[in-house]
């Protein structure tokens, strides 16, 4: 395929908001040209993807699922199709340890008299003393995986016995799911059961995304904001608080950098480039207006992107961060404008000493000027950024043509 690397660069500007915690609940930082940053992590940024409406209208029915209840999806359908608990129980261990090593098991629910509850009892989930039907680490499961667990499980119903070895093959190398296509999935030998799980991990999946962790143009720390509720209620006492807290939230321009083997997500794809194409579309899409949800309800962090680069080309990927070394700063008026003009100006220098054979568009809500920036394509009267999200999948909608043609 020709153009094999898909990069975006995307500037958006967030109000005061916490779109991804650390540990002590402050927006995450990092340090970059020796001052502090916010920062949004890329796994934040992936999960806000994929499951975002835009994934989920655009790419119905090939997306997975991450989860360490595999056993319990599998026993809940067993159950529902009239197994007895203790059978669906044990056979529901038997298909989540195609996946991954079993949980360590747990005290058995107690029931009033002392006793413990029989397998499957309780907690769903739970057996004896020892037993767990969840698996240790999340799974990444494909839509044909999970099909195939729920197939199973009603089929295990209905004849009333074991699975067998062969039923038990439920892992898949030819998967149509897109996140899984796109972000990748590791999956690891069970040490205690190597012989059986030895091949596993040929059905791990290289990511063809990158996404690099979104940072701030300029300097940037969290704040702390205090806050007071009020008992509606209490109106002939003490008229003070009725609660007190403090909340931590962060505001700025955020650079995001996210790069895609085309290549790499077509083969992943089992070389459906039509599906390729709709991904690619929705990824699009999704990074220039989803962001995480975090503190949504306290912030309404809704924000698009101002400004985004889409480059096709077969050279070496490259971020464009080295362009926000020096901070933007706040002296300049149009910070979102002057971070504009600061991309421009180093693709133009990286152009000049290492070339470009490649195809570049880009979108701008702002007064900064970009035009030259555009490459080898040629635009038409719709709104830019519905061009934009076709030029991503450029060669695909075709079955894979050059992207040039």
């Amino acid at each position: 395929m020709k153009y094999r690397f898909l990069q975006l660069h995307v500037l958006t500007a967030f109000g005061p908001s916490n779109l991804n915690r650390d540990d002590l609940g402050m927006p995450k930082t990092a340090v970059f040209g020796n001052v502090p940053r916010l920062r949004v992590s890329s796994q934040s940024l992936k999960r806000a993807w994929r499951t975002s409406d835009v994934f989920q209208s655009a790419l119905a029915g090939h997306l997975g699922i991450r989860t360490k209840k595999i056993g319990q999806l599998a026993m809940e359908e067993m159950l529902k199709a009239g197994l007895d608990e203790k059978n669906a129980f044990e056979w529901s261990k038997l298909i989540a340890q195609a996946f991954g090593k079993l949980k360590e098991g747990e005290e058995a629910d107690q029931t009033a008299d002392g006793g413990e509850e029989p397998a499957g009892k309780g907690k769903r989930g739970k057996g004896k003393k020892g037993e767990n039907n969840e698996v240790e680490t999340l799974v990444f499961l494909s839509h044909e995986e999970r099909e195939a667990i729920i197939a199973l499980a009603r089929t295990l119903a209905q004849s009333k016995q074991a699975p067998s070895s062969d039923q038990l093959a439920l892992l898949r190398k030819g998967n149509a799911t897109v996140d899984i296509a796109l972000f990748g999935r590791m999956l690891t030998a069970d040490k205690s059961r190597r012989a059986e799980t030895s091949d596993r991990p040929q059905f791990s999946v290289e990511a063809a995304a990158q996404v690099a962790h979104a940072i701030t143009v300029h300097r940037a720390v969290p704040e702390d904001d205090f806050f007071s509720a009020v008992d509606d209620l209490n109106k002939d006492e003490d008229t003070g608080s009725g609660h007190l807290g403090d909340l931590g939230f962060g505001s700025g321009v955020f650079y995001e950098y996210v790069c895609v083997d085309r290549d790499l997500l077509v083969k992943n794809l089992g070389g459906n480039t039509e599906l390729a194409a709709r991904a690619l579309r929705a990824l699009a899409e999704a990074v220039a207006s989803v962001a995480p949800t975090g503190k949504q309800k306290s912030f309404a962090s809704n924000a698009r992107a101002s400004f985004g680069l889409a480059e096709l080309g077969d050279e070496a990927p490259r971020q464009l961060t080295a362009a926000f070394l020096k901070p933007v700063e706040a002296s300049e008026v149009d910070m979102m404008a002057r971070a504009v003009e600061r991309m421009r100006g180093l693709v133009k220098k990286f152009d000049e000493v290492y070339g470009f054979d490649g195809l570049r568009l880009h979108f701008n809500a702002t007064d900064a000027v970009a035009s030259e920036l555009d490459q080898g394509v040629e635009t038409d009267a719709r709104p830019r950024f519905r061009q934009f999200i076709d030029f991503v999948a450029l060669g695909l909608d075709e079955g894979g043509g050059d992207a040039g043609e």
